[in-house]
Protein backbone atom coordinates (compact mmCIF):
# COMPACT_ATOMS: atom_id res chain seq x y z
CA UNK A 1 0.00 0.00 0.00
CA UNK A 2 1.21 3.17 -0.92
CA UNK A 3 2.42 5.35 1.98
CA UNK A 4 -0.09 8.33 1.44
CA UNK A 5 -3.10 6.02 1.86
CA UNK A 6 -2.16 4.50 5.07
CA UNK A 7 -4.25 4.87 8.01
CA UNK A 8 -2.87 7.03 10.70
CA UNK A 9 -2.75 5.58 14.38
CA UNK A 10 -5.95 6.76 16.46
CA UNK A 11 -4.95 7.43 19.97
CA UNK A 12 -7.55 8.15 22.40
CA UNK A 13 -6.81 10.84 24.92
CA UNK A 14 -8.45 11.77 28.15
CA UNK A 15 -9.96 14.57 29.61
CA UNK A 16 -10.26 16.60 26.25
CA UNK A 17 -10.54 20.52 26.29
CA UNK A 18 -14.31 21.33 26.64
CA UNK A 19 -15.17 23.66 23.92
CA UNK A 20 -13.75 21.52 21.07
CA UNK A 21 -15.40 19.05 22.84
CA UNK A 22 -18.53 20.21 22.57
CA UNK A 23 -17.77 21.95 19.17
CA UNK A 24 -17.73 18.36 17.48
CA UNK A 25 -20.57 17.32 19.59
CA UNK A 26 -22.53 19.99 18.08
CA UNK A 27 -21.26 19.56 14.70
CA UNK A 28 -21.84 15.60 14.87
CA UNK A 29 -25.58 16.44 16.01
CA UNK A 30 -26.27 19.07 14.24
CA UNK A 31 -26.97 21.30 17.52
CA UNK A 32 -26.98 24.68 17.71
CA UNK A 33 -24.37 26.35 20.28
CA UNK A 34 -24.48 25.32 23.69
CA UNK A 35 -26.92 28.40 25.64
CA UNK A 36 -24.90 27.63 29.12
CA UNK A 37 -21.12 27.82 30.02
CA UNK A 38 -18.63 24.64 28.86
CA UNK A 39 -18.13 23.69 32.39
CA UNK A 40 -21.87 23.94 33.34
CA UNK A 41 -23.02 22.18 29.47
CA UNK A 42 -20.94 19.28 31.11
CA UNK A 43 -21.89 19.14 34.27
CA UNK A 44 -23.13 15.86 33.93
CA UNK A 45 -19.71 14.01 32.48
CA UNK A 46 -17.02 14.15 34.77
CA UNK A 47 -13.61 15.19 33.62
CA UNK A 48 -12.06 12.12 33.56
CA UNK A 49 -14.81 10.24 31.92
CA UNK A 50 -14.61 12.44 28.63
CA UNK A 51 -12.04 11.14 26.09
CA UNK A 52 -11.44 11.99 22.19
CA UNK A 53 -9.94 10.46 19.07
CA UNK A 54 -6.63 12.41 18.22
CA UNK A 55 -4.05 10.75 15.36
CA UNK A 56 -1.32 13.18 16.06
CA UNK A 57 0.95 13.85 19.29
CA UNK A 58 -0.08 17.14 19.65
CA UNK A 59 -4.46 16.75 19.73
CA UNK A 60 -4.75 19.06 16.32
CA UNK A 61 -5.57 16.93 13.13
CA UNK A 62 -6.36 19.96 11.18
CA UNK A 63 -4.09 22.96 11.99
CA UNK A 64 -4.72 24.67 8.67
CA UNK A 65 -8.49 24.82 9.25
CA UNK A 66 -9.77 28.36 9.10
CA UNK A 67 -10.17 29.58 12.76
CA UNK A 68 -13.63 29.32 13.12
CA UNK A 69 -14.01 25.87 12.75
CA UNK A 70 -10.81 25.08 14.42
CA UNK A 71 -12.50 23.90 18.08
CA UNK A 72 -14.68 21.14 15.77
CA UNK A 73 -11.69 19.80 13.98
CA UNK A 74 -9.74 19.30 17.13
CA UNK A 75 -11.01 15.72 17.56
CA UNK A 76 -11.79 13.41 14.98
CA UNK A 77 -14.22 11.59 17.78
CA UNK A 78 -15.46 11.95 20.77
CA UNK A 79 -17.14 9.64 23.61
CA UNK A 80 -17.79 10.13 27.38
CA UNK A 81 -19.00 7.77 29.90
CA UNK A 82 -21.94 8.16 32.80
CA UNK A 83 -21.54 6.45 36.76
CA UNK A 84 -24.63 4.81 36.71
CA UNK A 85 -26.86 1.49 38.89
CA UNK A 86 -29.04 -0.19 37.00
CA UNK A 87 -31.52 -2.78 38.22
CA UNK A 88 -30.80 -6.31 37.67
CA UNK A 89 -32.56 -9.43 38.96
CA UNK A 90 -31.46 -10.45 42.92
CA UNK A 91 -32.21 -13.77 44.30
CA UNK A 92 -35.39 -14.28 44.40
CA UNK A 93 -37.93 -11.70 43.40
CA UNK A 94 -35.73 -8.99 44.76
CA UNK A 95 -33.43 -6.24 42.55
CA UNK A 96 -30.17 -5.60 43.54
CA UNK A 97 -27.98 -1.95 42.13
CA UNK A 98 -25.24 -3.03 39.59
CA UNK A 99 -22.36 -0.42 38.53
CA UNK A 100 -22.44 -0.27 35.19
CA UNK A 101 -20.16 1.96 32.71
CA UNK A 102 -22.91 4.03 30.44
CA UNK A 103 -21.81 4.62 27.17
CA UNK A 104 -22.66 8.38 25.58
CA UNK A 105 -21.69 11.24 23.74
CA UNK A 106 -20.14 9.37 20.83
CA UNK A 107 -19.25 10.92 17.64
CA UNK A 108 -17.16 10.94 14.62
CA UNK A 109 -16.38 13.64 12.67
CA UNK A 110 -18.47 14.47 9.37
CA UNK A 111 -14.93 14.39 7.66
CA UNK A 112 -14.26 11.28 9.05
CA UNK A 113 -16.55 8.89 8.71
CA UNK A 114 -15.68 4.91 7.89
CA UNK A 115 -12.17 4.98 9.40
CA UNK A 116 -11.86 3.07 12.35
CA UNK A 117 -12.93 6.13 14.60
CA UNK A 118 -15.61 4.61 15.76
CA UNK A 119 -14.60 1.25 16.27
CA UNK A 120 -11.47 2.65 18.10
CA UNK A 121 -13.08 4.87 20.26
CA UNK A 122 -15.66 1.58 21.18
CA UNK A 123 -12.46 -0.59 21.85
CA UNK A 124 -11.03 1.62 24.08
CA UNK A 125 -14.42 1.99 26.18
CA UNK A 126 -14.42 -1.72 26.38
CA UNK A 127 -11.07 -2.01 27.30
CA UNK A 128 -11.38 1.15 29.88
CA UNK A 129 -14.23 -0.47 31.47
CA UNK A 130 -12.78 -3.44 31.93
CA UNK A 131 -9.53 -1.90 34.03
CA UNK A 132 -12.20 0.06 36.03
CA UNK A 133 -13.73 -3.48 37.18
CA UNK A 134 -17.13 -3.19 35.65
CA UNK A 135 -18.97 -6.19 33.77
CA UNK A 136 -21.19 -4.48 31.51
CA UNK A 137 -21.67 -1.13 29.31
CA UNK A 138 -24.75 0.16 28.65
CA UNK A 139 -26.09 2.62 25.57
CA UNK A 140 -28.93 4.03 23.87
CA UNK A 141 -28.30 3.13 20.15
CA UNK A 142 -28.83 6.38 18.04
CA UNK A 143 -29.05 3.64 15.11
CA UNK A 144 -29.77 0.26 15.80
CA UNK A 145 -27.59 -1.19 13.16
CA UNK A 146 -24.51 0.38 14.71
CA UNK A 147 -23.41 -1.15 18.15
CA UNK A 148 -24.61 -4.97 17.55
CA UNK A 149 -20.97 -5.59 15.54
CA UNK A 150 -19.22 -4.35 19.02
CA UNK A 151 -21.43 -6.81 20.64
CA UNK A 152 -24.04 -4.67 22.42
CA UNK A 153 -27.52 -6.62 22.17
CA UNK A 154 -30.74 -4.28 22.76
CA UNK A 155 -32.14 -5.23 25.92
CA UNK A 156 -35.01 -3.31 26.62
CA UNK A 157 -37.83 -2.31 24.46
CA UNK A 158 -39.83 0.49 24.96
CA UNK A 159 -43.03 2.41 23.02
CA UNK A 160 -44.78 5.80 23.70
CA UNK A 161 -48.26 6.10 24.93
CA UNK A 162 -51.00 8.78 24.29
CA UNK A 163 -54.01 9.05 26.12
CA UNK A 164 -57.02 11.56 25.28
CA UNK A 165 -58.04 13.35 28.34
CA UNK A 166 -60.08 11.72 30.59
CA UNK A 167 -59.33 8.28 29.60
CA UNK A 168 -60.99 5.41 32.20
CA UNK A 169 -57.72 3.84 34.12
CA UNK A 170 -59.61 1.00 35.52
CA UNK A 171 -57.10 -0.51 38.19
CA UNK A 172 -59.94 -1.75 41.56
CA UNK A 173 -57.36 -3.38 43.45
CA UNK A 174 -54.89 -0.13 43.59
CA UNK A 175 -57.84 2.92 43.50
CA UNK A 176 -57.46 2.66 47.21
CA UNK A 177 -53.90 2.95 47.54
CA UNK A 178 -54.10 5.81 44.58
CA UNK A 179 -56.12 7.67 46.23
CA UNK A 180 -53.86 8.15 49.40
CA UNK A 181 -51.35 9.57 46.96
CA UNK A 182 -50.80 13.66 46.64
CA UNK A 183 -49.66 14.94 43.74
CA UNK A 184 -47.48 18.22 43.23
CA UNK A 185 -46.49 20.45 40.23
CA UNK A 186 -43.52 22.36 40.59
CA UNK A 187 -40.87 23.06 37.41
CA UNK A 188 -37.63 21.81 37.13
CA UNK A 189 -35.58 24.87 37.79
CA UNK A 190 -37.28 24.71 41.43
CA UNK A 191 -34.73 24.36 44.57
CA UNK A 192 -34.23 20.95 45.23
CA UNK A 193 -36.00 19.27 42.71
CA UNK A 194 -32.13 17.38 41.34
CA UNK A 195 -32.09 15.74 44.61
CA UNK A 196 -36.13 14.92 44.57
CA UNK A 197 -35.97 13.33 41.30
CA UNK A 198 -33.00 11.22 42.44
CA UNK A 199 -34.15 9.87 45.26
CA UNK A 200 -37.43 8.76 43.32
CA UNK A 201 -34.95 6.93 40.79
CA UNK A 202 -33.20 5.14 43.87
CA UNK A 203 -36.13 4.07 45.27
CA UNK A 204 -37.35 2.51 41.80
CA UNK A 205 -33.69 0.84 41.26
CA UNK A 206 -34.52 -0.73 45.05
CA UNK A 207 -37.55 -3.13 43.43
CA UNK A 208 -37.34 -2.28 39.46
CA UNK A 209 -35.33 -4.20 37.10
CA UNK A 210 -33.86 -1.91 34.25
CA UNK A 211 -34.01 1.08 36.43
CA UNK A 212 -30.64 3.59 36.11
CA UNK A 213 -29.80 6.08 38.80
CA UNK A 214 -26.89 8.72 37.77
CA UNK A 215 -24.23 10.33 40.12
CA UNK A 216 -25.87 13.83 41.90
CA UNK A 217 -24.45 16.18 39.07
CA UNK A 218 -26.86 14.32 36.14
CA UNK A 219 -29.68 15.13 37.87
CA UNK A 220 -28.23 19.33 38.62
CA UNK A 221 -27.66 19.42 34.90
CA UNK A 222 -30.99 17.97 34.22
CA UNK A 223 -33.00 20.43 36.02
CA UNK A 224 -31.10 23.33 34.10
CA UNK A 225 -32.68 24.75 31.62
CA UNK A 226 -32.17 28.63 30.10
CA UNK A 227 -35.17 30.81 29.27
CA UNK A 228 -33.93 30.46 25.85
CA UNK A 229 -34.05 26.95 25.35
CA UNK A 230 -37.57 26.27 25.15
CA UNK A 231 -38.56 29.10 22.73
CA UNK A 232 -42.10 30.17 23.17
CA UNK A 233 -42.97 26.97 25.18
CA UNK A 234 -43.40 26.39 29.14
CA UNK A 235 -40.46 25.18 30.89
CA UNK A 236 -40.54 21.20 31.69
CA UNK A 237 -42.91 20.40 34.63
CA UNK A 238 -42.43 18.29 37.24
CA UNK A 239 -45.22 16.40 38.42
CA UNK A 240 -44.48 14.53 41.80
CA UNK A 241 -46.68 12.35 43.60
CA UNK A 242 -46.12 12.07 47.52
CA UNK A 243 -46.96 9.34 50.19
CA UNK A 244 -46.88 10.55 54.18
CA UNK A 245 -44.72 13.78 53.14
CA UNK A 246 -41.91 11.45 50.71
CA UNK A 247 -41.87 11.50 47.34
CA UNK A 248 -42.81 8.10 45.97
CA UNK A 249 -43.02 8.61 41.83
CA UNK A 250 -43.11 11.92 39.33
CA UNK A 251 -43.67 12.97 35.54
CA UNK A 252 -41.41 14.96 34.27
CA UNK A 253 -43.74 16.92 31.30
CA UNK A 254 -44.24 19.91 28.87
CA UNK A 255 -47.25 21.35 27.84
CA UNK A 256 -48.01 22.94 24.42
CA UNK A 257 -51.34 24.92 24.36
CA UNK A 258 -53.22 24.46 20.92
CA UNK A 259 -57.11 25.42 19.97
CA UNK A 260 -58.95 23.74 17.36
CA UNK A 261 -62.44 25.03 16.68
CA UNK A 262 -62.73 27.16 19.28
CA UNK A 263 -61.84 24.50 21.60
CA UNK A 264 -58.49 23.67 24.11
CA UNK A 265 -56.35 20.97 22.02
CA UNK A 266 -53.06 21.29 24.27
CA UNK A 267 -50.83 18.50 24.65
CA UNK A 268 -48.83 16.95 27.14
CA UNK A 269 -45.72 15.34 26.58
CA UNK A 270 -43.86 13.49 29.37
CA UNK A 271 -40.54 12.56 28.85
CA UNK A 272 -40.48 10.37 32.58
CA UNK A 273 -42.63 8.66 34.57
CA UNK A 274 -41.51 7.15 37.97
CA UNK A 275 -42.86 5.05 40.47
CA UNK A 276 -44.57 1.91 41.74
CA UNK A 277 -47.84 0.56 40.15
CA UNK A 278 -50.12 2.59 43.09
CA UNK A 279 -48.05 6.05 42.47
CA UNK A 280 -48.06 5.89 38.62
CA UNK A 281 -51.73 5.00 38.54
CA UNK A 282 -52.48 8.74 40.09
CA UNK A 283 -49.93 10.69 38.31
CA UNK A 284 -51.37 9.34 34.93
CA UNK A 285 -55.10 10.01 36.47
CA UNK A 286 -53.78 13.57 37.03
CA UNK A 287 -52.21 13.83 33.92
CA UNK A 288 -55.24 13.03 32.02
CA UNK A 289 -57.36 15.56 33.83
CA UNK A 290 -55.05 18.77 32.78
CA UNK A 291 -56.93 22.25 32.01
CA UNK A 292 -56.81 22.88 28.11
CA UNK A 293 -55.05 19.26 27.69
CA UNK A 294 -56.69 17.21 25.17
CA UNK A 295 -53.78 14.39 25.27
CA UNK A 296 -51.15 13.23 26.76
CA UNK A 297 -48.21 11.36 25.40
CA UNK A 298 -46.22 9.05 27.98
CA UNK A 299 -42.76 8.03 26.29
CA UNK A 300 -40.63 4.59 27.51
CA UNK A 301 -43.41 2.11 28.39
CA UNK A 302 -42.79 -0.83 28.18
CA UNK A 303 -43.68 -4.38 27.31
CA UNK A 304 -45.33 -4.84 30.92
CA UNK A 305 -46.05 -1.43 32.00
CA UNK A 306 -49.63 -1.52 34.14
CA UNK A 307 -50.67 1.06 31.42
CA UNK A 308 -51.77 -1.21 28.89
CA UNK A 309 -53.98 -2.94 30.92
CA UNK A 310 -55.21 0.19 33.09
CA UNK A 311 -56.56 0.96 29.80
CA UNK A 312 -58.07 -2.82 28.79
CA UNK A 313 -55.28 -3.54 26.17
CA UNK A 314 -53.14 -2.04 23.32
CA UNK A 315 -56.52 -0.50 21.71
CA UNK A 316 -57.12 1.39 24.87
CA UNK A 317 -54.97 3.99 23.85
CA UNK A 318 -52.94 4.95 20.87
CA UNK A 319 -49.16 3.57 20.95
CA UNK A 320 -46.55 3.89 18.89
CA UNK A 321 -43.96 1.34 17.56
CA UNK A 322 -42.25 -0.64 19.33
CA UNK A 323 -38.51 0.18 19.63
CA UNK A 324 -35.12 -0.60 20.94
CA UNK A 325 -34.13 1.40 24.52
CA UNK A 326 -31.64 -0.12 26.85
CA UNK A 327 -28.83 -1.84 24.94
CA UNK A 328 -26.09 -3.98 27.44
CA UNK A 329 -22.71 -5.33 26.65
CA UNK A 330 -21.07 -8.08 28.46
CA UNK A 331 -17.68 -7.04 29.33
CA UNK A 332 -16.58 -9.63 31.76
CA UNK A 333 -18.55 -13.01 31.11
CA UNK A 334 -17.94 -14.47 34.67
CA UNK A 335 -18.52 -11.17 36.41
CA UNK A 336 -21.25 -10.35 34.79
CA UNK A 337 -23.02 -13.77 35.27
CA UNK A 338 -22.27 -13.64 38.83
CA UNK A 339 -24.03 -10.16 39.48
CA UNK A 340 -27.18 -11.50 39.00
CA UNK A 341 -29.99 -13.95 40.65
CA UNK A 342 -31.61 -16.29 38.58
CA UNK A 343 -35.26 -17.69 38.66
CA UNK A 344 -34.17 -21.58 37.82
CA UNK A 345 -31.51 -23.81 37.81
CA UNK A 346 -29.52 -24.83 34.73
CA UNK A 347 -26.24 -26.31 33.50
CA UNK A 348 -25.42 -25.59 29.80
CA UNK A 349 -21.97 -25.35 28.11
CA UNK A 350 -21.71 -22.01 25.61
CA UNK A 351 -19.47 -21.38 22.41
CA UNK A 352 -19.32 -17.68 22.48
CA UNK A 353 -18.14 -15.79 19.67
CA UNK A 354 -16.84 -12.11 20.36
CA UNK A 355 -14.99 -10.09 17.95
CA UNK A 356 -13.85 -7.47 19.67
CA UNK A 357 -13.20 -8.69 23.48
CA UNK A 358 -11.29 -12.06 22.65
CA UNK A 359 -11.06 -13.08 26.58
CA UNK A 360 -15.25 -13.65 26.47
CA UNK A 361 -14.93 -15.83 23.13
CA UNK A 362 -14.37 -19.63 23.46
CA UNK A 363 -16.51 -22.13 25.21
CA UNK A 364 -17.61 -21.71 29.21
CA UNK A 365 -19.78 -23.75 31.42
CA UNK A 366 -22.36 -22.12 32.93
CA UNK A 367 -23.89 -23.70 36.14
CA UNK A 368 -26.81 -22.17 38.01
CA UNK A 369 -28.11 -23.66 41.48
CA UNK A 370 -29.87 -21.55 43.80
CA UNK A 371 -30.33 -18.36 42.17
CA UNK A 372 -26.69 -17.86 41.63
CA UNK A 373 -23.90 -18.95 38.47
CA UNK A 374 -20.99 -19.86 37.93
CA UNK A 375 -19.23 -19.23 34.74
CA UNK A 376 -16.00 -21.12 34.11
CA UNK A 377 -13.99 -21.56 30.95
CA UNK A 378 -14.26 -24.96 29.57
CA UNK A 379 -12.11 -25.03 26.49
CA UNK A 380 -10.00 -27.93 27.49
CA UNK A 381 -12.54 -30.31 28.63
CA UNK A 382 -13.37 -32.59 25.92
CA UNK A 383 -16.29 -34.04 27.58
CA UNK A 384 -18.01 -30.41 27.70
CA UNK A 385 -19.23 -30.45 24.36
CA UNK A 386 -20.94 -27.05 23.68
CA UNK A 387 -24.97 -27.19 24.28
CA UNK A 388 -25.44 -23.62 22.63
CA UNK A 389 -23.37 -21.59 20.33
CA UNK A 390 -23.95 -17.74 19.94
CA UNK A 391 -23.01 -14.28 19.96
CA UNK A 392 -21.98 -12.14 22.87
CA UNK A 393 -24.61 -9.58 21.22
CA UNK A 394 -26.86 -12.20 21.91
CA UNK A 395 -26.02 -12.54 25.77
CA UNK A 396 -25.90 -9.33 25.87
CA UNK A 397 -29.63 -8.96 24.76
CA UNK A 398 -31.16 -11.64 27.36
CA UNK A 399 -28.29 -11.30 30.52
CA UNK A 400 -31.22 -8.65 32.18
CA UNK A 401 -33.95 -11.41 31.68
CA UNK A 402 -36.58 -9.37 29.26
CA UNK A 403 -35.21 -10.58 25.85
CA UNK A 404 -36.59 -14.01 25.02
CA UNK A 405 -34.22 -16.31 24.49
CA UNK A 406 -35.83 -19.07 23.83
CA UNK A 407 -37.33 -17.07 21.26
CA UNK A 408 -34.24 -16.29 19.78
CA UNK A 409 -33.26 -19.83 19.49
CA UNK A 410 -36.02 -20.26 17.29
CA UNK A 411 -35.32 -17.40 15.33
CA UNK A 412 -31.74 -18.78 14.20
CA UNK A 413 -29.63 -16.48 16.43
CA UNK A 414 -28.41 -19.60 18.37
CA UNK A 415 -26.96 -22.46 17.62
CA UNK A 416 -28.63 -25.08 19.48
CA UNK A 417 -26.83 -28.47 20.18
CA UNK A 418 -28.66 -29.76 22.87
CA UNK A 419 -32.60 -29.54 22.21
CA UNK A 420 -34.19 -27.53 24.55
CA UNK A 421 -30.64 -26.26 26.06
CA UNK A 422 -31.93 -22.43 24.76
CA UNK A 423 -35.49 -22.46 26.96
CA UNK A 424 -33.39 -23.90 29.98
CA UNK A 425 -30.65 -21.14 29.81
CA UNK A 426 -34.10 -18.57 29.08
CA UNK A 427 -35.55 -19.94 31.85
CA UNK A 428 -32.97 -19.21 34.47
CA UNK A 429 -32.36 -15.69 33.22
CA UNK A 430 -36.07 -14.41 32.86
CA UNK A 431 -38.11 -12.23 34.87
CA UNK A 432 -41.50 -12.24 36.34
CA UNK A 433 -42.11 -8.93 34.49
CA UNK A 434 -40.06 -7.39 31.74
CA UNK A 435 -37.32 -4.68 32.34
CA UNK A 436 -38.76 -0.90 32.85
CA UNK A 437 -37.30 1.40 29.73
CA UNK A 438 -34.51 3.30 31.22
CA UNK A 439 -34.43 7.36 30.31
CA UNK A 440 -32.45 8.45 27.66
CA UNK A 441 -28.62 9.49 28.47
Amino acid sequence: MPEDDARPVIRIVERPDDEAFLALEALVWAKSPHLLAPETTLLSLPPDRRFAAVTDPGGSNHPDRPPDDAAAAAYLGIYGVYPLTLGVPGPGATVRPLPVAGLTWVGVHPDHRRRGLLTAMVRHHLEWTRGQGLAISALHASEPGIYGRFGYGAAVTSRSVTLARGTSLHAPDLDGAAAEVETQLTTITDPGTAERLRAVDQASGAVQVGALVFEPSVYERICLEPATAHDAQEPRRVLFARRDGHDVGVAVLRRVQRWQDGRPAGRAAVSFLGGQPAERLALLRRLVDLDLIASTTVSLVGDDDPLWHWVRGPRGADSGDAGDNLWLRLVDLPAAFAARGYSADCDVVLEVTDAVLPDNAGRWHLAVRGGQARLERADGDPDLAPDLALDVAVLGAAWLGSANLAAMTRAGLVSEHRPGAGGELWRALRTDVAAIPAPIF
